[in-house]
């Protein structure tokens, strides 16, 4: 039985070509995740050690805590002192003071140089022999006076940038030029990611991030013999353990690599999903493989049941047959996915991040993931066709080529597939109801019977739908339309299986479509229709606020008209810290559409309180009531109520104050925006004027309110066409299942394909029998993945209206369309060999056929 299922998987090795390309690319998405992610866990966890070589203990500050009453305690930072008294223990070798962050070098144009959030400044910090063994300096020298910096090697080559030039750089005050001391390569994680780094003398580095005499971090050197946990035990006694941690270069190496790891995990554990839709999506496709090839050998194989084999020896022929299949098509979906590995480095390195280098980690739970995998799902899917295959009764196998499904069985599958819809739909009904993280979980688990159900469902289904089109398809394609659309229905189950998968893939693509377009309408509906200012000005990439000389600086600028800084703080009312903005009341009416429900936005300039309107009611406020509160700085006072205004969530906090009483009580006020209004409204040179005012500034961003529908809408598109790509190897599965049932149905119609060429219909029109045939069922697995699409994004979109005030569902037509569109291509390109097939059948050999 064993060499027949050999012979028999040789015998129709294009009907499993399909099959075997179907498994190698769900397997080739799981095995290429793996590979990559162990790959690039091995090379950033490596380059983690390697940061750490030489540093016996690592010394971290986490600035200065709170006491009970708010007020702050400990030192900023490790002092110089702190330092020396490290350099001075036993067995020490080196201490290295570290203290750094945001800084960014402009080109030769004023834009700046690599990607915002990973653009960093440090201080340069030679030891004994006069160098700091982080950097390896290929042009010069380090920055040995205030007026110097250095450079990494790759900003400077994007600035054009020698020894010796002028560079701008800025941090979060205004800019500043600086001489080039010296340029340097460097295995820094900022640089890698496609940053930046420049290098500042200690003092430079510690006025700009923290406070003249104190390091964020100490790095510090054993002498040769001395034990790391040794040092360690004395290094603690000297320090504040409240706000301070030290632990040794290998822990922090280690603990380091446990985060890279929590990290990718999470981006694997994304990719595998979608290779699970895959995987699901080609079990569809085999378990139709399967069917076709059993009832293509329904006669071979009830005479092997006459000649002495039983049921299970049948039933395991098949199941070898799959065993076989599902292995060589697991090993050529390893071998596929390596190559996958290789691509997403390649294509991450594309959008300029630098991964460190190292060989490609194929481990061997990859390799054993990658085989079972592969042969548990073709195993799995052809299960079901090997039952049925055993339960054939020889005579009958032998008097009938096709047998068809049992009313019964037809009965029993509907119920069945009606109580588990319903079940889905009552799960995803309970989780809109719900709301929150809970319902949008009880929906996900409501989604999944849906399709569940609908999988069941869909040969009850797929007779009164595609027979509702059969008068237009007829009206319009004449005997051909109307000869496909019975065809179609002509087996429920083949054409319920192969539009299921079409039907997963677009459900999950129009849900994410629907959700992507509306949250973007809401977040541009909140960031622009409420906003009136004509710029707003942040930090580049969003990494951090700006200084507060930036809306001084615009206030005394000519051509400028209204200024208003959106200063995020807080004070507490009692035990609950409440989020408070800063702005300008003079102005901010100006520049924000804010709505008032009562009161006055005038109460802002006389020092008084706006709540927004969903707050107000859950802490039963109005305007009038008065607030005990205790500011950022300890300081206690009260705050009228002067005004209550419609929740702007995204550009205002709940609570809004004159910024003149807010940034006093705070130390670093954190102003994380600047609205601005120019002399003549919003134009090229109104955007250039307050960029002029700036001192061009490469680390500071004015954006028009286009700029910020671009970016909301550039962002979405993004994530939206992500899950495209990622969703498109499912939908090229589902091609290759359209495929198998055409090529099904034309096998077991061969005899009627001749008949009807022998009566008059030409080899065209046969052809455009299989086309809108294979289009009649990609639409119906289409029309039905959008409608529940649509639905799965409404349920989902009405547990996120609470959370955005402004929420509207948005239908994207011109995408539904497409995607329609696109299913009909499918169906056209899926028929052509079949349609080929069909029309070259010699009608002389097709009516003999049996």
């Amino acid at each position: 039985m064993f060499r027949t299922a050999l012979r028999n998987v040789l015998a129709h090795k294009a009907r499993l070509l399909m099959t075997v390309l179907a498994v190698t690319l769900g397997v080739a998405f799981v095995s290429g995740t793996l590979v990559f992610t162990d790959t690039l866990k091995k090379s950033l966890s490596g380059q983690s050690a390697k940061d750490y070589e030489g540093v016996a203990v690592s010394v971290t500050s986490y600035g200065q805590g709170r006491d009970e009453n708010g007020q702050k305690e400990g030192e900023p930072g490790l002092s110089q002192q702190t330092l020396d008294k490290v350099k001075a223990l036993p067995g020490v070798d080196s201490v290295s003071g570290r203290v750094s962050g945001f800084a960014g070098v402009g080109d030769e144009n004023g834009k700046l140089i690599g990607s915002g959030w990973s653009n960093k400044g440090g201080n340069y910090t030679p030891v004994e022999d006069g160098k700091d063994p982080r950097y390896a300096f290929v042009q010069g020298a380090g920055p040995a006076r205030t007026d110097e910096v250095a450079l990494d090697k790759a900003t400077a080559d994007a600035g054009n940038y020698q020894v010796g030039d002028k560079v701008r750089v800025a941090t979060n005050g205004p800019v500043k030029e600086y001489s080039l001391a010296g340029v340097f390569t460097t295995e820094d994680g900022a640089v890698q990611a496609g940053g930046s780094l420049v290098l500042f003398d200690t003092k430079v580095a510690q006025e700009l991030y923290l406070k003249p005499g104190y390091f964020q971090e100490l790095s510090v050197g054993a002498t040769k013999g001395t034990s790391a946990d040794k040092l360690l035990a004395d290094i603690k006694p000297l320090i504040d353990s409240k706000h301070t941690k030290a632990q040794t270069g290998a822990a922090l190496a280690k603990e380091q690599a446990k985060q890279i790891e929590k990290g990718l995990g999470q981006m694997g554990t994304m990719l595998l999903v979608f290779a699970g839709i895959s995987l699901f999506v080609g079990i569809f496709l085999i378990y139709n493989t399967f069917t076709m090839l059993v009832t293509q050998r329904t006669k071979e194989l009830a005479l092997l049941r006459a000649v002495g084999a039983n049921r299970g020896q049948v039933m395991r022929s098949v199941l070898a047959e799959a065993l076989v299949v599902g292995f060589v098509s697991a090993a050529i979906g390893l071998i596929s996915g390596v190559g996958l590995a290789v691509a997403m480095r390649s294509v991450i390195g594309s959008f300029g991040a630098k991964l460190p280098g190292g060989d490609l980690v194929i481990a061997p739970g990859t390799v054993i993931a990658a085989l079972v995998i592969g042969v548990l799902v073709t195993t799995l899917a052809a299960l079901l066709p090997a039952w049925r295959t055993g339960r054939i009764a020889p005579v009958a196998a032998m008097g009938s080529a096709h047998l068809p499904a049992t009313a019964k069985s037809l009965v029993v599958r509907n119920v069945l597939g009606s109580i588990i819809s319903v079940l889905g739909i009552g799960l995803v009904l309970m989780g809109v109801s719900s709301g929150g993280d809970t319902g949008r979980m009880t929906i996900g688990a409501g989604a999944f019977f849906m399709l569940i159900g609908m999988i069941v469902m869909l040969p009850l289904l797929s007779k009164p739908v595609i027979g509702a089109v059969r008068p237009l398809l007829q009206k319009v394609f004449g005997v051909p339309g109307k000869l496909a659309s019975q065809n179609a229905v002509r087996n429920p189950r083949r054409t319920a299986v192969t539009a299921a998968s079409l039907a997963i893939g677009l459900t999950l693509v129009t849900t994410l479509s629907v959700l992507g377009i509306t949250v973007g309408k809401v977040v541009d509906r909140m960031s622009t229709e409420k906003l009136k200012a004509d710029y707003r000005v942040s930090m580049a990439g969003d990494i951090g606020g700006l200084d507060k000389s930036v809306a001084e600086t615009l206030a005394k600028a000519p051509g400028i008209k209204a200024v208003s800084p959106q200063t995020a703080g807080y004070f507490m009312v009692g035990e609950s810290y409440r989020s408070a903005s800063g702005v300008n009341p003079a102005t901010i009416g100006q520049l924000l559409n804010v709505e008032v429900l009562s009161g006055s936005l005038d109460s802002l300039g006389k020092g008084e309180l706006a709540v927004a309107e969903k707050t107000a009611k859950d802490q039963k406020l109005g305007v009038g009531s008065t607030l005990q509160v205790q500011y950022e700085d300890g300081e206690k006072g009260s705050l009228k109520v002067g005004a209550v205004y419609k929740d702007m969530e995204g550009l205002l906090s709940p609570y809004v104050i004159d910024d003149k009483v807010l940034s006093p009580h705070s130390e670093e006020p954190f102003i994380r925006e600047v609205y601005v209004n120019v002399d003549g409204g919003a134009s090229k040179a109104g955007q250039q004027k307050v960029v002029d005012a700036l001192g061009k500034n490469p680390a500071i961003t004015v954006a028009t309110q286009q700029d910020m529908r671009n970016e909301m809408g550039g962002l979405i598109n993004t994530m939206l066409n992500v899950m495209y790509g990622l969703l498109g190897m499912a939908l090229i599965i589902s091609v290759l299942g359209v495929v198998n049932t055409l090529a099904m149905s034309v096998f077991e119609r061969t005899q009627e394909i001749g008949m009807l060429r022998a009566i008059g219909l030409d080899r065209s029109r046969v052809k455009n029998m299989i086309r809108l045939e294979a289009v009649v069922i990609s639409l119906f697995g289409a029309v039905l993945g959008v409608v529940i699409g649509v639905f799965l994004a409404w349920a989902v979109g009405s547990t996120l209206a609470k959370a955005m005030p402004s929420y509207e569902l948005v239908l994207p037509w011109d995408r539904i369309g497409i995607f329609l569109l696109l299913a009909a291509v499918v169906g056209v390109l899926a028929a052509m060999w079949p349609a080929r097939s069909a029309a070259r059948l010699n009608m002389l050999t097709a009516i003999k056929t049996e």
